[in-house]
């Protein structure tokens, strides 16, 4: 729907409220609306918080441009800016932190950091978790996001974890590592991708729990 000037990507779920996001990295607008909402009052919903709208694409925008020079880890495809590797259609995640669909707005000392840690740390996991798991990935990159610890694209073996891994304890990072490289064998969550991490990290859903728990903003 094209609503103020704004074109705004509306779902209809069964839901009892409408919901409205911002999504990175481009601030796209999504609306999710109960299943018998009009158009109009889907309209007058997003009409009436406009400047909002606008004001949260800006700071995805801006949060996108301050991400792009930051150095990500390249296998295979070499190595990739943070701000690459857009989810798209086959995608796989793991679902993060939630918020009104923009990421953290860190100053570049802080996102810098956050960088340097995951860097130090992914040669010695791949190494260690490479053989176990069976598949590697041909290419890591590092962004901020709002709504994903990380995500995968299995045609590719593309994966991409949060910035926000770099400043909390190393497991995490570990656990989402596995968990995107598992979804190299299995797209879903389905049987085969649990046995596989049941198999790698027993305590997987454990250390999901607290991960969850545990948001850096």
């Amino acid at each position: 729907m094209n609503i103020a000037g704004i074109a705004v990507h509306v779902t209809r779920k069964p839901i009892k409220n409408m919901y409205l996001r911002i999504k990175p990295p481009e601030g796209r607008v999504e609306v999710s609306a109960p299943m018998r909402m009009t158009d109009r009052r889907i309209a007058e919903f997003v009409a009436a918080r406009r400047e909002w709208v606008e004001d949260q694409r800006r700071r995805v925008i801006q949060a996108r441009e301050r991400t792009l020079g930051m150095g990500g880890w390249g296998g295979a495809g070499g190595a990739g800016g943070a701000g690459e590797g857009d989810a798209g259609e086959g995608d796989a995640g793991i679902a993060g932190p939630t918020g009104t669909g923009d990421g953290p707005l860190w100053p570049d000392e802080r996102k810098q950091q956050a960088a340097d840690s995951i860097n130090a740390q992914l040669p010695a996991l791949l190494a260690h978790w490479g053989p176990i798991v069976g598949r590697t990935p041909t290419h890591v990159t590092l962004r901020l996001m709002s709504s994903r610890w990380g995500s995968c694209t299995p045609g590719t073996g593309r994966i991409r974890l949060n910035l926000q891994l770099g400043l909390m304890e190393p497991r995490f990072l570990e656990y989402v590592l596995v968990h995107e490289m598992t979804h190299l064998w299995a797209s879903g969550h389905g049987a085969e991708f649990q046995r596989r991490m049941t198999s790698y990290l027993p305590d997987w859903r454990a250390i999901r729990r607290d991960l969850n728990r545990r948001v850096v903003v």
